[in-house]
């Protein structure tokens, strides 16, 4: 009996669940947008786009393999070192460049940094709720990690295997930085750009995750009439 109601609470039967992943998907939403205006307005400001490919943050490629736990925790470590780059970030852009006025920019910057760590708050109550960890999540260069899952999808992505690029830009946040503003506004441009990528993912997993939760009721039922 134990290990049903174990089962149950797994697959999302609590009504309160559903209402955090339809909150969450809804942060995530206000989030995506805020990232578009915010990286407008950098545009508009610098009057240039650096080059952003590749990722900053570290996680597993996603698969239709992962359970809703597995899910959840990807998607929770990435916002967390999307955080810590975006504080990191807003730091040496203010101490650097001195940006010391308040204007538009500014403003949507403190937005999308206030919006992402609600959007983490009700992620990790998500993740609680389907009994995962959110102790230890992997740092931005993947040294970091926990669980089974974790270690098992990063113990090959180690910093020295990333392209000579990559490794200058993984490493920009928690060293001295970059040497040039020219370098320091493109790594910057990259944390937003990496801020607004895992927004999309946030809403396409908490949408998922709110449309089986909400399945979950009519399915016991039907497997219930048949027994």
């Amino acid at each position: 009996m134990a290990g049903m109601r174990t089962r149950a609470t797994m697959r999302g039967s609590d009504p309160s669940r559903t209402t955090t992943a339809a909150r969450a998907a809804n942060i995530a939403k206000l989030l995506l947008h805020e990232c578009t205006l915010l990286l407008k307005s950098f545009r508009e400001k610098e009057n240039f786009e650096p080059n952003a490919d590749g990722r900053l943050v570290s996680a597993p490629p996603a698969s239709s393999q992962l359970d809703t736990r597995d899910k959840l925790w990807r998607l929770h470590s990435a916002l967390e070192q999307c955080h810590r780059l975006l504080e990191r970030a807003i730091e040496k852009e203010d101490e650097e460049l001195g940006r010391t006025e308040t204007g538009e920019y500014e403003n949507t910057r403190r937005t999308v940094k206030n919006r992402l760590v609600f959007l983490l708050s009700n992620t990790r109550e998500l993740l609680r709720a389907a009994g995962g960890s959110t102790v230890l999540t992997p740092s931005v260069d993947g040294s970091q990690v926990g669980g089974d899952f974790s270690r098992n999808v990063f113990k090959e992505k180690r910093l020295d295997q990333k392209p000579r690029q990559e490794q200058l830009f993984s490493s920009l946040w928690q060293s001295d930085g970059p040497t040039t503003a020219f370098e320091l506004k493109t790594w910057v441009y990259r944390v937003f750009v990496e801020v607004e990528h895992w927004s999309k993912t946030a809403v396409t997993v908490l949408q998922e995750l709110q449309s089986d939760t909400a399945m979950e009721p009519s399915k016991r039922s039907t497997r219930s009439a048949r027994r």
